[in-house]
């Protein structure tokens, strides 16, 4: 497998919008038309179904880390170098943001990342549940736990594989995580931010 076929099944991986996919299962309304019209594991929730939102939060952050766990695995078996996984990394997780199946217009990518972040390290990706976990708790902010989580991965990054590509990737994907977040950040600053557990009207 040449790396730029390996990069392309990534991406196509990527877009399966498991949010769809649950609502669809689960006989819902389309998460782009209500609450945040964000199609992710956050919003389906909005929709009043936890299961749902578990389906989704697995569908997004397994396709992330079944990449990088494939790719680790037969890389050498492709004849791909050890860059295949952090290139297939960015290649999945810019799938989940912007799906060909959606008309590019993704989720904000959190989970993937740390499907991916799982994938790349274990220690890395349980530093960054533990860190959106413990800023959830405090703030009960989705968007606020996903920000400080995308701030600090890097940096736990950087103390696990030191400067290297790995370490690059992560930095990149924390980037384009928080630039996806914009509209949180100025509801945020705003006092407008929608809470965990607190529903939008459906529309």
């Amino acid at each position: 497998m040449t790396l730029l076929a390996l990069l392309f099944i990534a991406y196509l991986i990527g877009s399966i919008p498991f949010a769809l996919i649950a609502s669809w299962v689960f006989k819902l309304p389309d998460p782009r038309t209500y609450g945040s019209r964000n199609p992710g594991a956050t919003n389906v929730l909005r929709s009043g179904k936890k299961s749902a939102a578990v389906f989704t939060l697995i569908g997004d952050a397994g396709k992330g880390w079944l990449v990088i766990v494939l790719t680790q695995s037969y890389a050498a078996v492709w004849n791909l170098g050890d860059t295949a996984v952090v290139a297939a990394a960015l290649a999945v997780f810019l799938g989940h943001v912007f799906p060909v199946f959606l008309r590019f217009q993704g989720g904000k990518g959190v989970a993937t990342a740390v499907g991916v972040l799982l994938g790349l390290n274990a220690l890395l990706g349980l530093l960054a549940i533990a860190t959106w976990i413990t800023v959830a708790v405090i703030s009960r902010y989705s968007s606020l736990s996903a920000l400080i989580a995308a701030v600090l991965s890097p940096v736990y990054a950087y103390f696990i594989f030191g400067l290297s590509f790995h370490t690059l990737t992560v930095f990149l994907m924390a980037l384009l995580l928080i630039w996806r977040h914009q509209s949180n950040i100025a509801n945020l600053m705003a006092g407008k931010e929608t809470r965990i557990g607190q529903n939008k009207t459906l529309s």
